[in-house]
């Protein structure tokens, strides 16, 4: 995993933190899998859960204020060990 996010961490160090923040997530259209990634933020992150046309996958958005750029990379590196989901 190390290395993955170095980009999008660089990116995101240019940003002013705390922040507002907005993960977006594509994944199997399996419960389990999509609890997995909700269970990571807390119940007052803003949750949207949208399935596919065909109900094949289903993204999943948060909006989550985050306090710095590590603690963004640390959600993304959780959700990267989710087998099948894709990360946007």
């Amino acid at each position: 995993m190390e290395g993955q996010f170095d980009k999008l961490k660089i990116q995101l160090e240019q940003q002013e933190w705390p922040s507002l923040y907005l993960f977006k997530f594509i994944s199997p259209s399996d419960n389990h899998k999509i609890a997995l990634i909700t269970n990571m933020f807390d119940e007052v992150s803003d949750i949207t859960i949208r399935p596919s046309s065909k109900g094949k996958y289903t993204s999943i958005s948060v909006k989550e204020i985050m306090m710095s750029a590590d603690k963004v990379i640390e959600f993304y590196e959780e959700a990267a060990k989710i087998d099948g989901v894709i990360i946007l």
